[in-house]
C-alpha cells in the first residue's frame, strides 16, 4: 500500500465522488484535512473484519470485493464495490472494529478519511454530522437491499 497525504484543494482531493455530491464546499474544505490517499494493488487487504476500523474509504478508482474470512473457506465475497462506492461504515459506530474485510480485485486507489478526525467534526458541527448520517444511511439502505 502507498499512502500519500494530500493537502489540495477539495476539488483536487475528492474530484466528483458521489458520496460527497452537493456537499456544502465549507464541508469538503474541512474534510481535506481529514483526507489521505492510499493505492492498493490487486490481492491487497484495504481492512480485515475485527482490526480497529479507523478509516472509511471513498472509492476513487479499482474493484473491491467485500467478505469474510471462513475458516476452511478462505475469503467469500458478499459484494463488489466499484469506483464511486463507500468502503466501511465500522469506523461511526462502537465498538469501531471492522465487521467485514475488503480484498481488491483490480489495483484500487481510495481516499481514506481518518475516523477520529470525522467523528470530532461531527461533534463540533452537528450539522455536519446530521448531513454525514444521512448519507451513511442512504449507503447502508442501499447495500441492505442488495442483500
Amino acid at each position: 500500500m502507498m499512502s500519500i497525504k494530500t493537502r489540495a484543494a477539495p476539488e483536487q482531493v475528492f474530484g466528483n465522488h458521489p458520496f460527497l455530491q452537493d456537499l456544502e464546499p465549507h464541508y469538503l474544505q474541512f474534510l481535506t484535512n481529514c483526507a489521505s490517499e492510499h493505492y492498493f494493488a490487486t490481492g491487497q487487504y484495504i481492512l480485515r473484519q475485527g482490526e480497529a476500523a479507523k478509516h472509511v474509504y471513498l472509492i476513487d478508482s479499482g474493484k473491491v470485493a467485500l467478505g469474510m474470512l471462513c475458516p476452511r473457506q478462505g475469503f467469500t465475497t458478499d459484494q463488489i464495490l466499484e469506483t464511486g462506492e463507500v468502503l466501511g461504515w465500522s469506523w461511526f459506530l462502537p465498538p469501531y472494529y471492522w465487521q467485514r474485510s475488503a480484498l481488491t480485485i483490480f489495483p484500487t486507489r481510495v481516499i481514506a478519511l481518518d475516523a477520529t478526525c470525522l467523528r470530532e467534526k461531527c461533534e463540533a458541527d452537528h450539522d455536519f454530522g446530521y448531513e454525514l448520517i444521512k448519507r451513511l444511511s442512504l449507503m447502508l439502505g442501499q447495500r441492505l437491499s442488495l442483500t
